[in-house]
């Protein structure tokens, strides 16, 4: 039920509740798990119990409208209703046993909302999450066995990769199909419908990683759930950048915005702090988009390289970090941080 109402809660639907499969007894547990994620209104349209062995009902109107009326007690009905096995009786019933109830109250929304992603299953990263590790050996440049299998065709073979992903306890799956040989395009959209139908890896969130927008595109239009789009940002100008996190507001999906404009990528604290500051301000004030959506990757650099101007690459990624932390609330950080010790390669000794 989480991760189902997290994949689209962009939507703003007008309400949002279960109907059919169970009864109002059985349904109350997950119900409950809506009402208490969702800040709009709810429905519930249970059956009348559970199916007997001649595929009937057996719940009577008195019985149906009991249970009902435990939700209404309880505060969590704004639309109630019935399913298979009720009649205008049973509606009748409950329409009489719920009349003097009040309905759900909606919720506060809360004032530093967290970011939320899912698969199959729900991901909520609160303050109390920890790093979230993700999974990059699905990446044509990340791993020289994935592209050697993509690059064959081999497609299940490929899928054995993200499987020992999962079997690592990456909590974020990257998937990154760019290059020269083959049609990105087609293989993002080729293995993301392959990758949903295998349940340990459609499980986790999605991280659709590519350079060519038309490729991120594909890989949204292919795959359940709140996936999170890597990346978008300022060098290709406002009203390109604005266009695309558009689509990325209407896919419903997380994304992450590298530190880069016009002039090229953020070296320097100032300019790292600059460009994501920008970045916020336009996506808050021209689309309203969710701060809690909102990843700045700020550019691991190398350091030790032997070159003076790199010495502050580390602890201006840090100092940056903090700064946007505190100027832009509740957007989250990724880094890759292999990224300082490319320069010690080889150096073992």
């Amino acid at each position: 039920i989480e991760a189902f109402f997290i994949s689209i809660k962009h939507a703003k639907a007008f309400t949002v509740g279960i109907n059919c499969a169970l009864g109002a007894a059985q349904m109350k547990k997950f119900y409950t798990m809506l009402t208490d994620m969702n800040l709009g209104w709810c429905h519930v349209y249970p059956n009348a119990g559970l199916p007997n062995a001649m595929g009937g009902y057996d719940e009577d109107p008195e019985i149906f409208s009991t249970n009902l009326f435990d939700y209404a007690k309880d505060g969590l009905l704004n639309f109630v209703g019935g399913c298979c096995g009720t009649f205008p009786s049973h509606i009748a019933a409950l329409a009489n046993k719920v009349k003097d109830c009040p309905p759900r109250k909606l919720p506060e929304p809360p004032k530093y909302p967290c970011m939320q992603l899912s698969g199959l299953e729900p991901c909520i990263l609160t303050p109390e999450s920890g790093f979230q590790w993700v999974g990059e050996r699905c990446n044509l440049m990340g791993s020289a066995k994935f592209k050697k299998l993509v690059d064959a065709y081999k497609w299940d073979e490929a899928m054995e990769v993200c499987l020992a992903q999962c079997e690592k306890k990456a909590d974020i799956l990257d998937f990154n199909f760019d290059s020269d040989l083959i049609d990105g395009k087609s293989a993002m959209g080729k293995f993301m419908r392959l990758c949903v139908t295998e349940p340990n890896v459609a499980k986790l969130p999605f991280m659709i990683d590519s350079s060519k927008w038309p490729v991120i595109e594909e890989g949204l239009k292919c795959v359940q759930g709140k996936s999170i789009v890597n990346s978008i940002s300022l060098k290709v100008g406002e009203e390109e950048f604005l266009r695309q996190a558009r689509l990325v507001q209407r896919f419903g999906a997380a994304v992450v915005i590298m530190a880069f404009d016009e002039q090229g990528q953020a070296a320097t604290y100032e300019d790292k702090v600059r460009i994501c500051q920008r970045s916020y301000r336009l996506l808050r004030s021209k689309l309203d988009f969710n701060p809690e959506d909102i990843i700045f990757d700020c550019n691991v650099l190398t350091i030790a390289t032997g070159l003076p101007e790199h010495n502050s690459y580390g602890i201006d990624f840090i100092n940056a970090v903090a700064e946007i932390k505190r100027t832009c609330p509740c957007v989250s950080f990724s880094g890759g941080l292999s990224n300082l010790s490319f320069s010690f390669r080889g150096l073992n000794s």
